[in-house]
C-alpha cells in the first residue's frame, strides 16, 4: 500500500472510531430521554470501556474484511451486504469481549448501539453513491444529448440503464424502455417507464422524440433479435446493440461494450458454432499453408488457424501489401509463439510453387488464391484461366508431389450452373479435384456464397457510395444473393476441411437469400439517412455474366448431412484424369495462341457442361419470379 492510500485508510479509521463513539453516546441519550445529566456515572464509565473495546475489535474486523478498500462512489448491493456483515461481526465480537470484561450496559442501549452503528458506519460508506444518484436523477440535464430508448429490461438492460443515468461520459438521456414481457410493461427500470413491447417501438420513438435505440437482450433468439432490429431500423434512429450473451457472462455489460448495429445483424443468421476439438486435432502441430493468405478469406483463415497452434503457418500471396498486413497482425498477436512464414509468389509460376512446397513440406493446404471479380473476368478470360485453372493445377500437383495430407480449395456458389467465366473456372477447378480420387492427398472443396465486407464485395461499394452522397447503384432490384460473414465462412471452411474425405465438395448453409435492394436500403438507414430521400437507389442493369439468383447446389446431386448442421456434402462423380488433361491442353493451346475471348469461352462451355448463357438462365428466373 502506498503512502497516500495509507493516510486515507487511517483517516477513515479515525472517522469510524468517532462514529462508533457517537453511536454509544446517542444510544445513552435516547435511553435517558435526551438528558445527559440523568445518565448514571456507572453507565458512562461502562460506555467508555465498551467503546474502547469495540473500537479495537471493529478496526481489526474491518481491516480483515477489506472495509477500507471499497470505492465509495461505486458501491453496490453486494458491497452493502458485506458492510452490514462486517458491522454485525465486529459488534458481536465486541459484545462478547465486553461481557467477559464485565462491562454492564442496559439491554436497550446495546440494541440501539447496534442500530446506530449500522446506520452510521454503513451510511457514511454509501454517502458518495447516494450523492451521485441524487445528482444524476434530479440535477443532471441532457437537453443536447441523445434521447435513448432501451430495448430489453432484463439484467443487461438494467445495468445499461444505471450507467446511462450515472456516467458522466455518456452524453444522452434514457427516455423509455421496451420489453415483450407483459409482466414488465407499465413498470419502471431505473426511473424510466417500460412503455410496451416491440409493437410500440414506432409510436414510442415519436412520442418521446427518440434519437438513439440500444438493443440490450443478449439472450434473445436470433429470429427475435433480427425482427426487432429491423423494426428499429425503420425508425431512422441511430441503432446500437449489445453484442451477445458472452458479454453478460463475462461481466462486460457496459456502454463500452455497446456497438453500432452492422448490416450482418439484420440478416437473421444463426451464429455458427465451430467444433473446436475436431479443428484442433486437424491443425495442431501441422505445417499449414494458405494460398491467397492476404485476401479477405485467406487472412481470416490465417487468424483462425493460428489459434490452433500449428507447427508452422505459411502465408503465400502475390500481393505484398496484403501479405505484409496479415504478417504484422499475427506477429503482434502471437509473437514468437507462432512459427510464421510469408512467401510472395504467384500460383501461376509452377517452378516457384514447387520450390516453396519442397522447402516447407506443408501437411495441410487451404487454397484461397483466385481471381474472383465476375465482370473483369468476362473481359479477361485468358487471365482467369491462367490464374484460376492453371494456378490451381500447379498447386494441386505440388501438393501431391510433396506429400500434402489434405488440400482444401475455396470454391463459390457461382460454380453451380455457372453463367460467367469466373464461375466456370471455379467449377473446372472442382473437376480437377474430382479427378484425383486415387491420389494419396485428400482433395476437397468448400462452396459458399457472398462474403460480407470482403474486398470488392457489394457492402464496401455501397458504403463508399453512401459516404459520397449517393446514388447507391444496384444492378437489378429483383436480384437476390446469399451472404455470410468472413469469420463464420472461415470457421466453416476449417471444420469442413477437418472432416473432408477424398473428392468431396462441401456446401455451407448460407441461410435465407437476401434481396440486394433490401441490403442497400438497410445500409442507408444504418448510416442515419433515408432511402430515396437522402440517398437515391439507382438500377443500372445486370453486369456481364450476372444472374438474378445464385445456387449453392448442383441440381443433379444429393446432399449428405454432416455432424455440423451448417455443412453438407455433395458426393461427386469420378472424372478421369485423362479427360481433365485433355481439357488443360486445349485451354493452354488457346491461351498461348492468344485466341479471341469468344473462342476461350466456347471451349469452357464444352469443358464445363453446366456452363450456360446468363440471358437464358435469367429468362427462366424471370418466369419463375413472375409465376
Amino acid at each position: 500500500m502506498n503512502l497516500n492510500k495509507l493516510w486515507k485508510s487511517l483517516f477513515i479509521m479515525v472517522v469510524d472510531v468517532i462514529l462508533l463513539c457517537l453511536s454509544a453516546w446517542v444510544a445513552l441519550l435516547v435511553r435517558f430521554d435526551f438528558t445527559g445529566r440523568e445518565i448514571p456515572t456507572q453507565y458512562l464509565n461502562a460506555a467508555y470501556y465498551c467503546v474502547l473495546i469495540q473500537s479495537i475489535v471493529m478496526l481489526l474486523v474491518f481491516w480483515w474484511q477489506r472495509m477500507y478498500q471499497f470505492i465509495w462512489r461505486t458501491v453496490n448491493a453486494v458491497d452493502v451486504a458485506q458492510m452490514i456483515a462486517s458491522v454485525l461481526l465486529s459488534y458481536a465480537l465486541g459484545f462478547i469481549v465486553c461481557n467477559f470484561a464485565d462491562v454492564n450496559l442496559p439491554r436497550s442501549v446495546w440494541f440501539m448501539m447496534l442500530v446506530f452503528q449500522m446506520i452510521l458506519l454503513v451510511g457514511v460508506r454509501c454517502s458518495l453513491r447516494f450523492v451521485g444518484v441524487f445528482r444524476t436523477t434530479f440535477v443532471r440535464h441532457d437537453a443536447d444529448g441523445a434521447r435513448v430508448m432501451l430495448i430489453g429490461a432484463g439484467q443487461a438492460g438494467q445495468i445499461l440503464a444505471r450507467e446511462l443515468r450515472a456516467s458522466r461520459k455518456v452524453n444522452g438521456r434514457l427516455c423509455c424502455a421496451i420489453d415483450d414481457n407483459p409482466q414488465l410493461q407499465g413498470k419502471y427500470i431505473d426511473g424510466v417507464r417500460i412503455v410496451g413491447g416491440r409493437n410500440c417501438i414506432g409510436d414510442a420513438v415519436k412520442r418521446y422524440g427518440i434519437t438513439e435505440i440500444i438493443f440490450a437482450i443478449p439472450t434473445a433468439k436470433e429470429e427475435d433479435r433480427t425482427a426487432i432490429l429491423n423494426i428499429c431500423n425503420q425508425t431512422g434512429c441511430h441503432l446500437r446493440v449489445l453484442p451477445g450473451l458472452y458479454q453478460l457472462l463475462n461481466g462486460e455489460v457496459s456502454m463500452a461494450a455497446v456497438k453500432d448495429v452492422q448490416v450482418e445483424d439484420l440478416l437473421g443468421r444463426t451464429p455458427v458454432k465451430l467444433d473446436t476439438n475436431v479443428v484442433s486435432r486437424f491443425l495442431q502441430g501441422k505445417a499449414v499453408m494458405v494460398t491467397g493468405g492476404g485476401g479477405s478469406i485467406g487472412s481470416e483463415l490465417c487468424r483462425q488457424i493460428a489459434k490452433y497452434r500449428p507447427r508452422q503457418l505459411i502465408v503465400l500471396d502475390i500481393y505484398e501489401n496484403n501479405a505484409y498486413d496479415i504478417q504484422q497482425e499475427l506477429k503482434r498477436t502471437y509473437g514468437r509463439q507462432l512459427n510464421l512464414v510469408v512467401e510472395i509468389a504467384s500460383i501461376r509460376d509452377k517452378k516457384r510453387i514447387y520450390q516453396i512446397f519442397q522447402d516447407y513440406r506443408p501437411d495441410v493446404v487451404f487454397h484461397a488464391a483466385a481471381h474472383k471479380h465476375v465482370p473483369l473476368m468476362e473481359e479477361c478470360p485468358a487471365e482467369a484461366i491462367k490464374n484460376n485453372v492453371f494456378g490451381t493445377y500447379h498447386v494441386v500437383r505440388a501438393a501431391e508431389k510433396f506429400g500434402v495430407q489434405k488440400f482444401v480449395m475455396i470454391s463459390t456458389d457461382k460454380a453451380v450452373n455457372p453463367t460467367n467465366l469466373m464461375g466456370a473456372t471455379k467449377r473446372f477447378c472442382e473437376m480437377i479435384l474430382q479427378s484425383r480420387r486415387d491420389s494419396a492427398t485428400e482433395f476437397c472443396a468448400v462452396r459458399f456464397g457472398n462474403v460480407l465486407g470482403s474486398n470488392g464485395s457489394v457492402v464496401p461499394l455501397f458504403k463508399r457510395q453512401i459516404e459520397s452522397g449517393g446514388p447507391v447503384t444496384i444492378t437489378d432490384k429483383r436480384i437476390i444473393r446469399y451472404f455470410m460473414t468472413i469469420p463464420e465462412a472461415a470457421m466453416l471452411v476449417l471444420e469442413a476441411g477437418a472432416m473432408a474425405k477424398q473428392s468431396q465438395i462441401f456446401v455451407l448453409d448460407m441461410g435465407e437469400p437476401v434481396k440486394i435492394l433490401t441490403l442497400a436500403e438497410n445500409l442507408i438507414r444504418l448510416s442515419g439517412l433515408r432511402p430515396y430521400e437522402d440517398i437515391q437507389i439507382v438500377e443500372v442493369g445486370l453486369r456481364p455474366g450476372e444472374k438474378l439468383y445464385e445456387e449453392l447446389l448442383m441440381r443433379s446431386e444429393n446432399l449428405i448431412e454432416t455432424p455440423n448442421q451448417k455443412i453438407f456434402v455433395e458426393e461427386q462423380s469420378f472424372i478421369p484424369q485423362k479427360e481433365i488433361m485433355c481439357g488443360l491442353i486445349s485451354l493452354d493451346n488457346l491461351v498461348t495462341a492468344e485466341r479471341p475471348n469468344d473462342e476461350i469461352i466456347a471451349l469452357m462451355k464444352q469443358l464445363v457442361p453446366t456452363y450456360r448463357d446468363p440471358e437464358e438462365v435469367n429468362r427462366e428466373a424471370e418466369k419463375t419470379l413472375c409465376g
